[in-house]
């Protein structure tokens, strides 16, 4: 029966396998050890959606990676499954080491509305994770801090943890970029005095004010000046 299930699904994602998607995508995540399938995420999500809800026990106690899309719905199934908040978080505790790439964490990441519920709890909770040494965890707590957290109650909080993360990795700097970008979207006056602090590494600030620039709900003057903060 487990052994069936299994097979199911990954004969349902070789259905919708997309090649030029699988090209793409390759692209945006290179160094994976899992081979890339190429379904599209609106597709996995549905497979993880049907799964989590049908056979989430079967899934997780067999899991054993193949393909990146395995990894993926492992993941997505967190946020879709009917959960305690005690499963919840032994769930994230076992599959955010797995995380290898940023497509796995942000997708992940998106899944977990639960984090907009009992927010003084997940925010506890995330902090291991942003104090971890790993990128992916790293990255993994600041996605769902600009996920779920970018609002009236944490905008302080958040913004003051995005100033104490200091790693070398990429993909930790892109997602401290991208959060900090989102915050000023909604909280600029904060969010300024946080540029002005220059409380962060230069690569990481001037990729905050090109990601603000591109945005289209920033005024022409107001990006003219962001662009003379650029260190």
């Amino acid at each position: 029966m487990e052994q069936e299930v299994m097979q199911a699904i990954r004969a349902e994602l070789e259905s919708n396998i997309d090649a030029k998607y699988r090209e793409f995508h390759s692209s945006l995540v290179p160094g994976q050890n899992c081979r890339i399938l190429g379904v599209r995420i609106p597709v996995s999500r549905r497979i993880a959606k049907a799964t989590a809800r049908d056979h989430y026990e079967v899934y997780t106690e067999q899991f054993n990676p193949e393909v990146y899309e395995e990894l993926l719905i492992r993941g997505m199934m967190i946020g879709y499954g009917k959960l305690t908040r005690a499963e919840q978080t032994a769930e994230l505790d076992c599959f955010v080491p797995m995380i290898n790439s940023w497509g796995i964490c942000d997708s992940s990441c998106a899944t977990c509305h639960f984090m907009k519920k009992d927010q003084e709890y997940w925010y506890g909770y995330l902090q291991k994770w942003l104090k971890s040494s790993r990128e992916y965890e790293i990255r993994f707590g600041v996605v769902c801090l600009l996920d779920f957290f970018i609002n009236e109650a944490y905008i302080d909080a958040v913004l003051e943890e995005m100033k104490k993360i200091h790693h070398d990795g990429y993909y930790v700097k892109m997602a401290v970029a991208w959060a900090v970008s989102i915050c000023y979207i909604h909280f600029p006056e904060k969010t300024q005095k946080l540029l002005k602090e220059n409380s962060l590494d230069d690569w990481t600030h001037n990729k905050t004010i090109q990601k603000i620039r591109e945005s289209l709900r920033i005024s022409k003057e107001e990006k003219e000046m962001l662009k003379t903060w650029k260190r």
